[in-house]
C-alpha cells in the first residue's frame, strides 16, 4: 500500500517553516497513507444533531473510503456504526439522511440489525451462526452542543479539553434547536491539504475574496494569537459584558475563537442586514461577530447571531477532494418567509468557489517540475504552519506506533 521508509524519508526532508515536499500533494502512495495515519485516527466532524431530528433518523456519510452510519435512538442518543453489513460487506444505508423503520435491513441479502447494531435476523441462516458475534462494528461518537464528531480509531485524541472549551462558547446559540437549510458539495481538482492550507489563512483574502471582505474587517496576524495574549478590543469588551466573551484557545488539533464582523453587521451578508428573521440569539441587536471553531484535519465552522456554517474537506484521490458545506438556521425559521436560501448561502458559497479556483491553481503549479517548498509567512500564515506541523507530527507518530521508529 505504501513504502514506510520512503514516507519516513520524505517527512524527515521537510524543512521547518516551509511547505511540504511535492510528493505530499500529488502522490497516490501518500494519499493512502493520509487515510490511515490522519483521517482514520482523528476526530472528524460529520454534521449536526439537527440532521437526525427524530428517533430512528439516520445520517449516512463517509470518512475516506469508510462508510459510516449514525442513528438517533429512542433514548435520544446518537450512536455510530460502520455502515457495512457483517454478511458480505454491502453498504446498509445509502449516503444521505433518512429514517429507518424498526431495524436496519441490508438491501443485498436482508440481514437485519437493531439501531444499536445488534444482529436480529439472517434470512435462512439463523441456526447457522451465533448472532452475538456478528453485530455491526461500532465507531466512536462524541456530541457537543449539537455538533457530531466521529473517530474510527480505538485510541483517538482526548476529546474533553476541546469539549470544555467549545461547549460554553457555543451553548448560547442552541444549535440543538437548529435545522439544516442547505447542503452543497464541490468537487475540487486539488489535494485536500492544499484546500485546508488555503482555509487556514487570510493572506490571500484582500485580493481574492470580495464577498468575504464585505463581512469581515481585515484579518490581521493578532487574530491568530490563541495564547490569550492579545489586548482586548472594544468588541471583546462588549462580548464580555454580554456574557459571550471567550479567550481564543487552541491545542494541536483544534481552535476556538470569536472574531468581529464589520461594524453594524449581524450576519454573513454583503450588507449589514440579518439573513434570518428568527435568529439564534437576539442580544446586542444581533451584532455578535462570528464564533469560529475548527478541527484538524478537515473542518471549520462559523456561527453568527442567525446563521451557522460548516465546511468539511474529504480526500478522494491524491489530487482530488470533495468540499461539503452546510448552512443552519433556527428550526422555526420558514424558508421563503424568514430567509431566502440564495441570499443565505451567497457570501460563503462565493468564497468557497473562489477558494476552489485558488486550490486548483495551486495544484497545477505544484504538479510542475518547477515546484520546490517555499517559506510560510510567520505573521500571515501562522495557522497554516500549525496545520502542516500538526500533519507532520501525526504522520510521524503513526509510523512510530505502527511500523517501528
Amino acid at each position: 500500500m505504501y513504502n514506510v521508509e520512503r514516507i519516513r524519508s520524505l517527512l524527515r526532508s521537510r524543512q521547518a517553516y516551509f511547505s511540504l515536499p511535492r510528493e505530499f500533494y500529488r502522490d497516490p502512495e501518500i494519499h493512502n497513507y493520509d487515510l490511515d495515519a490522519i483521517f482514520y485516527r482523528s476526530w472528524i466532524m460529520v454534521g449536526f444533531t439537527a440532521e437526525l431530528p427524530e428517533v430512528n433518523s439516520y445520517l449516512s456519510t463517509q470518512i475516506g473510503e469508510s462508510p459510516i452510519l449514525l442513528i438517533r435512538t429512542s433514548e435520544d442518543e446518537i450512536v455510530g456504526h460502520h455502515n457495512t453489513c457483517r454478511h458480505r460487506g454491502s453498504q446498509l444505508c445509502v449516503t444521505g439522511t433518512g429514517k429507518i423503520r424498526n431495524r436496519i435491513v441490508c438491501p443485498y441479502h436482508q440481514w437485519s440489525y437493531d439501531v444499536r447494531g445488534g444482529l436480529l435476523s439472517t434470512r435462512n441462516m439463523n441456526d447457522q451462526i451465533d448472532r452475538k458475534e456478528f453485530g455491526l462494528r461500532p465507531v466512536r461518537v462524541e456530541v457537543v452542543e449539537g455538533c457530531i464528531y466521529v473517530s474510527l480509531s480505538d485510541s483517538p485524541p482526548d476529546f474533553e479539553p476541546y469539549r470544555q472549551t467549545l461547549a460554553p462558547a457555543l451553548a448560547p446559540y442552541n444549535l440543538w434547536d437548529a435545522k439544516v437549510a442547505h447542503v452543497m458539495e464541490l468537487h475540487e481538482e486539488a489535494n485536500w491539504k492544499l484546500v485546508m492550507e488555503n482555509g487556514r489563512e487570510c493572506y490571500h483574502c484582500q485580493a481574492g475574496h470580495p464577498e468575504f471582505n464585505s463581512m469581515f474587517p481585515p484579518i490581521t496576524p493578532e487574530y491568530y494569537d490563541f495564547k490569550g495574549a492579545r489586548p482586548k478590543s472594544d468588541f471583546d469588551i462588549r462580548m464580555d459584558e454580554l456574557g459571550l466573551g471567550i479567550e481564543p484557545k487552541a491545542e494541536d488539533w483544534w481552535q476556538v475563537a470569536r472574531f468581529p464582523l464589520k461594524k453594524g453587521h449581524k450576519s454573513f451578508s454583503l450588507d449589514s442586514d440579518a439573513l434570518v428573521k428568527k435568529p439564534f440569539i437576539s442580544l446586542n441587536d444581533g451584532e455578535l461577530g462570528s464564533l469560529r471553531w475548527a478541527t484538524e484535519p478537515n473542518n471549520l465552522c462559523h456561527v453568527s447571531s442567525d446563521t451557522a456554517f460548516m465546511l468539511n474537506v474529504m480526500p478522494e484521490s491524491a489530487t482530488t477532494c470533495t468540499v461539503t458545506a452546510k448552512w443552519l438556521v433556527h428550526k422555526d425559521a420558514v424558508e421563503g418567509e424568514d430567509y431566502d436560501v440564495d441570499k443565505l448561502i451567497y457570501a460563503w458559497d462565493q468564497t468557497n468557489r473562489q477558494d476552489r479556483a485558488f486550490a486548483e491553481n495551486n495544484q497545477k503549479g505544484i504538479n510542475g517540475a518547477g515546484y520546490v517548498p517555499g517559506p510560510y509567512s510567520l505573521g500571515e500564515e501562522v495557522i497554516v504552519l500549525a496545520f502542516v506541523d500538526w500533519y507532520c507530527e501525526a504522520a510521524k507518530r503513526f509510523l512510530e506506533e505502527n511500523q517501528g521508529s
